[in-house]
């Protein structure tokens, strides 16, 4: 098939834009929001770069949205309705961000424009009204097996520390930097030790490296912490995981479910988050192993070819039919809906 989608969640695309298909990502002259095309990923040659202004004269069979704007923008740059003129489908990628518990899905009016989650919490929380639903949960290219734990240290992934605070938990850091000092990689890590009130000596804003050059300094690391109140599901977590490194978690949205007890540990007691940090901090072996069934059990439930091939499915179905077969409702999202 021949996909239109826009570049808007680099880690994501990273794993969809490896099936068999034909991924057209649009490009302008500004390489913003609606133009960032590949941005030198090193993705495969299926995957094309298209200037806007040449989108309608552009075969496509399928558009897959990401953004509510995307609907109106399909429409302006091509000329076909998405859900009606040309086949649709929206992926969610975000928990809600206000007024939790009644969130209205801004597709919720539509019935011709199915909404794929990325997590079954997601689908639970949203209120997606008409929309048909389903779920693909996410699948992760494997950087190999990379642990090697050396530094006792704690890694964390955070885009944005500073200006998302409490949702990312950021707040909670410090705690854990008592143990040993951490290593914050991704971007906006500007000013993380003032905001902290520490030094960079205890907390340390690495920056936003290359996917590669992350997982090598990632992996050196001896415990991945993910300290994030509010996300869908971080697919750092489960590249940690992959890579091969025991986890810490707070039990909030999806985690429970990404991270089995033999992969570290789940909770929101702090206490016990930090008594494990200690022992893995402390024994380098004990580290090596959990880490190592944290890879196994991602490897098993979000690998790259379950994920593709589940995203198969859902495409040739609104291609040929315009709609998915929905995921059953479990009796208890029944009652919470």
């Amino acid at each position: 098939m021949r996909i239109l989608l826009w570049h808007v969640h680099g880690g994501w695309t990273d794993a969809f834009v490896r099936g068999e298909h034909d991924y057209l990502l649009p490009v302008n002259d500004a390489r913003d929001g609606w133009g960032l095309g590949r941005a030198d990923r090193d993705w495969p040659a299926s995957v094309v770069e298209v200037p806007v202004g040449a989108l309608r004269e552009t075969g496509i069979d399928v558009v897959v949205l990401q953004r509510p704007d995307e609907v109106d923008a399909v429409e302006r740059f091509t000329g076909r309705r998405p859900g009606r003129d040309l086949p649709a489908v929206f992926v969610e990628h975000n928990t809600p961000k206000t007024s939790i518990t009644d969130a209205v899905h801004p597709l919720a009016d539509r019935d011709d424009i199915p909404v794929v989650h990325v997590t079954h919490f997601n689908r639970m929380f949203w209120d997606t009204g008409r929309a048909p639903t389903t779920v693909v949960e996410h699948g992760v290219v494997d950087p190999g097996h990379r642990y090697t734990g050396a530094l006792e240290r704690l890694g964390v992934v955070i885009n944005e520390p500073v200006r998302r605070w409490r949702v990312t938990g950021t707040d909670l850091l410090p705690a854990f930097a008592e143990l040993a000092p951490i290593d914050v990689f991704g971007m906006g890590g500007d000013g993380l030790p003032a905001a902290l009130d520490t030094s960079a000596e205890r907390i340390r804003p690495v920056g936003d490296l290359r996917t590669v050059e992350l997982h090598r300094e990632l992996a050196r690391r001896r415990v991945y912490l993910h300290p994030l109140r509010w996300t869908s599901l971080g697919l750092a977590l489960l590249e940690a995981m992959h890579l091969g490194m025991p986890v810490l978690a707070l039990a909030t949205t999806e985690a429970p479910r990404a991270v089995p007890p033999a992969a570290g540990l789940v909770s929101n007691d702090l206490d016990a988050l930090r008594e494990a940090a200690r022992r893995y901090l402390a024994d380098p072996d004990l580290a090596r192993v959990t880490g190592e069934a944290a890879r196994a059990h991602a490897l098993a439930h979000y690998g790259l070819p379950a994920f593709l091939h589940a995203w198969d499915q859902v495409l040739a179905e609104v291609r040929e039919t315009g709609t998915v077969h929905p995921t059953p409702l479990s009796a208890l999202e029944r009652r919470l809906r």
